[in-house]
């Protein structure tokens, strides 16, 4: 809220005066009551690996975290030149293959990646969109310094939570939206049901209808699958509601089963099919990789994106932007060192204490070693997995955050932050919603804001210009 020299800055200018006169038990109140909110609406996600594995609430700080007009439009120039790199780069990788010719990638990374699916070589998507639905990590670390921290383009998750804060806002504090000009967030599940309808398959005959895949109701992000089913008009379907009828797949109804034009899929490529990944599955749908190839169906996103959101290939993006736009990225990534090459896991092993090691097809902050709050054990005990499979890991330098401030006990107080912002792609359309998922680590100096790890969210204001 304060930048250097405790000045004031201007985004946060109407709300301090705002706030200056609030009563701090008024706001511990609406604090609970926010959570009573959260609670009696069921929004909630599952943490794996836990004994209880249990449903948890996840924390909302009823701080928002304000953006001006200014940086969120550069912000978003440096976002839609991301993502039309990474669309370009996902069809040339299952097409010619031209980056790979020009040496900007090295083979191996491309050839030996887990993620990257060979049914996809020569499939060209509907409209030639990969990536429909996209979430990009950003981190702040001065004032007018950004960088993207990750980039996620298989099933990026949280824009439920973006959905809720600002209705649970709203409620709770309609005077803060009249005295600012708060950009809207609310029509998201009209622009994704409009994003993916315009992606629909040469098979579509008449108004396209859309369904979302979910894994069931065990899934951390189940809340999500069914509240954006429910706010688009769109079934909410698990594999066995699903089956192949005369070269379409089709969802089981009242009437009959109905052909679906755009699956919305929230499962992982691995289970997508059993007939063309992992035979043993029960989430996917049998025969639907040979639907989509031939046109059948539009699956969003795309099979085979993980290669574009892999942390090794994450550290080549700069590359990927130039090659693929002739333009230096507007945004940009931490500096990454690739532990599969030996003088990078020789840098890395012997400053483990100091930097933040990643699997680089992890994602909820699991797997990972923060060095700075890592025991001496930690460290030792992450060495040896690091020497076995190198490959598997990514480092970077431990960033200084910048911090926005949350409600405690005692008042105001300063704890750090990412944002994830989410795009999404149609044929002729980048739509970006102004704001995203703020994630706080709310324990005092924590870097990690996952809510898997422990981290909560907040609003996110982005203000008119």
């Amino acid at each position: 809220m304060f930048g250097r020299d405790d000045i004031l800055r201007q985004p946060y200018k109407n709300y301090q005066k705002w706030i200056a006169d609030e009563d701090i038990r008024r706001l511990r109140k609406k604090s609970l009551e926010a959570e009573a909110y959260f609670r009696s609406t069921g929004i909630t996600f599952n943490v794996y690996g836990q004994e209880e594995e249990a449903e948890r609430l996840i924390p909302f700080d009823i701080v928002p975290r304000i953006i001006s007009g200014h940086e969120w439009n550069r912000l978003t120039r440096g976002i839609i030149q991301r993502v039309k790199a990474m669309n370009a780069f996902l069809h040339d990788i299952y097409h010619r293959q031209e980056i790979l010719k020009a040496g900007r990638i090295p083979l191996e990374l491309i050839a030996e990646n887990e993620v990257f699916v060979p049914q996809m070589i020569g499939v060209s998507p509907p409209g030639g969109v990969y990536t429909h639905i996209v979430g990009v990590d950003i981190v702040r670390t001065d004032e007018n310094q950004f960088y993207v921290l990750e980039d996620n383009t298989r099933t990026p998750s949280g824009v439920s939570y973006m959905l809720e804060n600002r209705e649970t806002m709203l409620q709770m504090f309609p005077e803060l939206f009249s005295n600012n000009r708060i950009q809207n967030v609310s029509d998201y599940p009209k622009s994704l049901h409009r994003s993916l309808s315009a992606c629909a398959p040469p098979a579509c005959n008449g108004k396209p209808v859309v369904a979302i895949l979910t894994p069931g109701i065990h899934n951390s992000a189940y809340f999500e699958h069914s509240f954006l089913a429910d706010q688009m008009g769109a079934e909410l379907v698990e594999g066995n509601d699903l089956k192949l009828v005369d070269g379409r797949i089709c969802m089981r109804t009242t009437q009959g089963f109905t052909p679906i034009d755009v699956l919305y899929r929230r499962v992982d490529d691995e289970y997508l099919d059993p007939l063309s990944f992992n035979p043993r599955s029960l989430l996917g749908v049998p025969g639907v990789m040979d639907i989509y190839r031939s046109g059948g169906i539009t699956l969003a996103n795309a099979p085979g994106n993980g290669i574009s959101d892999d942390k090794a290939i994450y550290s080549y993006m700069p590359d990927i932007i130039e090659f693929y736009t002739g333009e230096k990225a507007i945004l940009e990534n931490v500096p990454t060192w690739r532990c599969s090459e030996q003088e990078s896991l020789s840098y890395v092993l012997d400053n483990l204490s100091d930097l933040v090691v990643k699997e680089v097809h992890g994602s909820g902050g699991y797997g990972m070693l923060v060095g700075p709050a890592a025991s001496k054990r930690e460290i030792r005990t992450f060495a040896t997995k690091l020497k076995q499979k190198p490959a598997n890991y990514i480092a970077q330098p431990t960033l200084s955050l910048s911090t926005v401030p949350v409600l405690t006990r005692q008042g105001l107080a300063p704890r750090h932050v990412d944002l994830r912002p989410f795009v999404l792609v149609s044929p002729d359309k980048i739509d970006i919603m102004p704001g995203g998922l703020t994630r706080v680590a709310l324990k005092e100096g924590s870097l990690v804001v996952n809510s898997s790890q422990g981290g909560g969210t907040k609003d996110t204001w982005v203000l008119e210009e």
